[in-house]
């Protein structure tokens, strides 16, 4: 079951959220809307062909835990994502990427099928959410949606609200891994060198100039060479992404190119999905999320640094 299709024109209608492609993108990339509402959620709730996710995640400094706060009260139905945990943990670098075959049996034993319409939110209105989109989108789940506003605007419209775990039966996930999705430390740091290359970094500007301590320990300031810093907070209003012409010229501001290939950096790999999800909706063709993002590069003694 997929989300009933949209009016074949370019507008792309969520509450108060229209994604517009400007006549600079060209006519055959159509962006397919990766939202829907919370009006649309609420009558597909007992749907066998959907599943609901908590995809909520906050910084380590944040003194919040997202487990705790789903077990008090989520969306009826949602099972939650735990996005340190539903990872490759084999190493010192924080939710990284498993290997298919392990993403596979972990979110099967959620009760998740990849021909499920799966739809994530987080009680941030739009933080950590496009994370797990893009982490199903590496993995091949073709039918991904977010939930536009998230946990607060559904909370806002009284909608129902269910505590405690939520337990699904085992289903069968495929994985067919999009490989062009995910850039790894040698394909940035290549990157790097190339003087037409596009990096974009979504941490705030005093971290990219290293003007504050990075919030984990042990890792240097600054930013990968070459790189453009378009901080996360230009990209979102009230918990919702911006129009797509807003986006469009934000990343023009930025320097960026949207008809080259682009690849996202942040903190850790958070932030970096949610520039992805904007350059997507912009009209961008060719992303990729530096999995690792500065918690790598900042780390690492052969990575050449810009303060």
């Amino acid at each position: 079951m997929g989300v009933p299709p949209y009016p074949p024109t370019r507008c792309l209608t969520i509450p108060c959220r229209r994604f517009i492609l400007s006549p600079s993108v060209k006519e055959s990339h159509i962006v397919d809307n990766p939202f829907v509402t919370t009006e649309w959620l609420a009558t597909h709730l007992s749907d066998p062909d959907v599943v609901i996710l908590d995809g909520s995640w906050h910084m380590p400094n944040s003194a919040r835990n997202a487990q705790a706060e789903y077990l008090a009260g989520h969306i009826p139905g949602a099972v939650f994502f735990d996005i340190d945990g539903i990872a490759d943990t084999s190493g010192s670098l924080p939710h990284m990427l498993p290997q298919p075959a392990d993403f596979a049996r972990m979110v099967g034993a959620l009760g998740i099928s990849d021909t499920m319409t799966i739809v994530v939110y987080d009680e941030l209105g739009l933080f950590s959410a496009p994370r797990v989109w893009w982490t199903f989108k590496a993995m091949g789940a073709p039918d991904v949606r977010i939930l536009a506003g998230g946990g607060p605007q559904w909370r806002a419209e009284r909608r129902p609200i269910e505590a405690g775990l939520v337990t699904r039966e085992r289903q069968v996930f495929t994985p067919r891994f999009n490989a062009p999705l995910v850039a790894d430390f040698d394909r940035v740091q290549a990157r790097s060198k190339d003087q037409g290359a596009q990096i974009a970094d979504a941490r705030p500007a005093p971290r990219f100039h290293a003007e504050v301590p990075e919030p984990r320990a042990g890792l240097r300031g600054g930013h990968i060479p070459g790189s453009l810093n378009v901080p996360v907070s230009l990209l979102t209003e009230g918990g919702q992404m911006r129009p797509a012409q807003e986006l469009q010229q934000i990343f023009s501001d930025r320097g960026l190119d949207l008809t080259q290939p682009i690849i996202t950096s942040c903190g850790s790999g958070i932030t970096a999905s949610t520039l992805a999800l904007a350059l997507e909706l912009a009209g961008a063709r060719d992303v990729a999320v530096y999995d690792g993002s500065w918690t790598e590069w900042g780390s690492r003694p052969d990575a050449e640094i810009v303060s």
